[in-house]
């Protein structure tokens, strides 16, 4: 038996109340992690999936991060971390959103830039404050959630693609400035989730059958097995691994249309 073991390392998942990152730290608190949750609006929520964490034997803890985007909020997460937990070992940037649909011609520039500020500034944010803390250990983990997207363009939500790409290029850069630091540093690209975001699409029968038809693999995703990949990658399991995307997709970035030939 190879275990995933991340007995005494202290995990910050941010947007972790439903989702992927409600997905993520149970899966991380099921390794042993103790982990801190920020949630916007959803305290509940966030309850719950910090009382599914405890049920682990680990610590677990809630806080509400007002906007990730803003400095002064992310240094006073990291400051409350300090005092709960100790510092963090783990950083799991998951909070982001995907903005309206909009074409560019036609789209809300403040709206547009908001995206960018959630999903790519507010990323850098918690990375800035994470790694002067994981430096002075001498370890630690950061894991970038980006999306296909990262990849694969997607008309009308070209902020949304815009951030995932700079943050997959972000994530690199990182890995490459703190890797002497003993600090690793991976994006995740997840494909289609069955998360209650986009249950739109998996609960309309031809909705589901459409996007099964992109999948190489023929079905959605599962969250834990998202939550299960970011607990392998923030083990010494993967220790060699560091500046790299990691999709998680089914094969979604294969192309389907293409098995076929061109």
């Amino acid at each position: 038996m190879i275990p995933i073991d991340l007995k005494g390392r202290k995990a910050l998942i941010t947007g972790g109340e439903s989702g992927l990152g409600a997905a993520t730290a149970k899966s991380l608190a099921q390794a042993g992690a103790d982990v801190a949750i920020t949630y916007h609006d959803a305290p509940e929520a966030a309850e719950a999936v910090a009382a599914s964490a405890k049920a682990f034997g680990v610590k677990a803890a809630v806080i509400r991060l007002a906007d990730v985007a803003n400095q002064s909020d992310v240094t006073a997460l990291f400051q409350w971390m300090d005092q709960e937990f100790g510092g963090v070992d783990i950083l799991v940037n998951n909070a982001g959103i995907d903005g309206v649909h909009a074409l560019c011609g036609e789209s809300d520039p403040v709206a547009w830039r908001r995206v960018i500020d959630v999903d790519l500034v507010g990323a850098y944010n918690c990375a800035h404050e994470a790694v002067t803390r994981m430096g002075k250990s001498g370890r630690g983990v950061i894991i970038n959630t980006t999306s296909v997207h990262e990849f694969i363009p997607w008309a009308g939500y070209s902020a949304y693609t815009s951030a995932k790409a700079g943050l997959g290029m972000f994530s690199k850069t990182l890995a490459q400035e703190v890797a002497v630091q003993g600090i690793r540093v991976i994006a995740i690209a997840p494909g289609a989730i069955k998360t209650p975001i986009n249950a739109g699409v998996w609960q309309d029968p031809k909705g589901l059958a459409d996007l099964d038809a992109k999948i190489p693999m023929g079905r959605i995703g599962e969250p834990d097995e998202i939550g299960h990949t970011i607990a392998f990658l923030c083990s010494d399991l993967a220790g060699y691994i560091t500046g790299i995307t990691v999709a998680i997709d089914g094969g979604m970035l294969l192309y389907p249309d293409f098995r076929h030939g061109g």
